[in-house]
Parts: structure tokens; sequence; C-alpha cells
């Protein structure tokens, strides 16, 4: 179930809720009571390995890809 980031503009509590995506714009009450809160935008980091940024090295030759490197025949 993803989790949602809330911040309290009465008492500005940040927070987070598990709830299904068809509730995620629902309201939110703060742990402390207050109904003055709004949804945070929450990014997402896709890691990889430490060579991650580095370009996928080509293959089948010279002109790269199957038709290009003369492996098809």
């Amino acid at each position: 179930m993803p989790r949602y980031e809330y911040r309290c503009r009465t008492c500005g509590d940040t927070f987070e809720l598990s709830r299904p995506m068809a509730e995620s714009s629902a309201p939110a009450s703060c742990p402390t009571g207050h109904d003055d809160t709004v949804k945070l935008l929450s990014t997402v980091a896709v890691g990889g390995t430490s060579a991650g940024s580095a370009p996928a090295p080509r293959q089948g030759g010279a002109g790269g890809g199957c038709c290009g490197g003369g492996c098809c025949g």
C-alpha cells in the first residue's frame, strides 16, 4: 500500500499515512487532531549500481545493434 506524506498547517508537523491510491486525495488529520493538512509531493529515487549512470555498452560490433553489427546473416 502506498505511503503519502502530509504536513499540518496548524502545528507544522509532518506525518505519513498508508492508504489505497483511491484515497490519496482524501482529507487527513494530523496525529494531534488538526484537520488543516496538505499532502506533500514526494519524490521517488530509483537507484542502480555505482556504474548506473554509465550508458550500456553496445553489442554487435562497430555498427551497434544486430543489423548494423553483422550478426544477422
